[in-house]
């Protein structure tokens, strides 16, 4: 496969494509575009080009992503069902590599990819897979960190430390995989680097592994003041209750927040990845510990 030089982003300007965007431009290694529905209304680094594209027409995004090697997604919730066709544009357009909005969870799990919550990224996953089957020149690549460290801790999803009731789903002390922004982003790099190594297939990644238990006992360590009053919720009952109310036709995004819940604390739904991890291939090291857990929750906990 030939070398990635030229690289657009989608979704530059949000909580994921920003870190990601700055790990593609400060790697010094590739011609970076950035697709926009309006230039102007973000800011990004001066070598950064943007482009102009309507998210809804294929033939747009096809002219949007002329000479361009590989395409990021980074895009939100809003944006997944239209990745698609950014997959077809990119077939349309000579791009050889697409890294889909598919960060977080493990979909190759069959527990995972079964949640409703992950409809859109499933049927995505699915089209990227038939695409890329039936067009030689055209791959992929999913990127899976399971939790996001940072953001998770920031907003109280990991550790419901703003409450002061954090609830610590089944015993507490079961281990998960969690990455920061930045890791995502120098995985990026990695795929991007390494492109025939990492061919239409997963990547799985990690910072480091941590339980609930870990996080809220490191937070009494850096807060010894702070009321915070852990109480145990399972997640048996917790997909149990979301099924429930979807059969009652309730897709509030409360509801589908239970099902990402149980697919990185439930057992069986494959959120630990340090046996099968991509990180020496990737550039990553891997070895965060608890002192960058203390840096992260320090400023919240102020």
């Amino acid at each position: 496969m030939s070398v990635i030089k030229n690289v657009a982003v989608a979704g530059a300007a949000g909580d994921l494509g920003t870190p990601v965007l700055n790990a593609i431009v400060n790697s010094g290694k590739f011609n970076v575009t950035v697709l926009v529905r309006t230039a102007g209304k973000a800011t990004f680094p001066s070598s950064v080009k943007e482009v102009e594209a309507d998210f809804t027409s294929v033939s747009s995004l096809t002219n949007a992503l002329k000479g361009q090697d590989a395409l990021v997604s980074t895009v939100g919730t809003s944006g997944l069902q239209g990745q698609t066709l950014l997959i077809d544009a990119s077939i349309a357009a000579g791009v050889s590599r697409f890294i889909p909005s598919e960060f977080g969870s493990d979909l190759d799990n069959p527990k995972v990819g079964a949640l409703p919550v992950f409809g859109y990224k499933m049927a995505v996953k699915k089209y990227a897979e038939e695409k890329a089957s039936e067009h030689p020149n055209f791959s992929y690549t999913n990127i899976r960190n399971a939790a996001f460290l940072d953001w998770g801790l920031e907003k109280s999803f990991l550790l419901d430390w703003a409450s002061g009731k954090p609830r610590i789903y089944d015993s507490g002390d079961q281990l998960l995989s969690a990455t920061t922004l930045a890791t995502v982003g120098q995985a990026v790099v990695g795929v991007l680097l390494h492109p025939e190594e990492t061919k239409n297939r997963a990547v799985r990644i990690h910072d480091l592994s941590i339980s609930q238990n870990k996080l809220l006992a490191i937070a009494k360590k850096i807060s010894p003041n702070r009321t915070l009053e852990p109480y145990h919720d399972s997640t048996e009952k917790i997909f149990k209750g979301a099924h429930d109310k979807i059969a009652k036709g309730d897709y509030s995004p409360g509801v589908l927040f239970e099902f990402i819940i149980c697919s990185l604390f439930g057992e069986g739904y494959g959120a630990l990845h340090t046996s099968e991890a991509d990180n020496k291939l990737l550039g990553i090291a891997g070895d965060k510990s608890d002192a960058d857990i203390e840096a992260i929750l320090k400023p919240l906990l102020a």
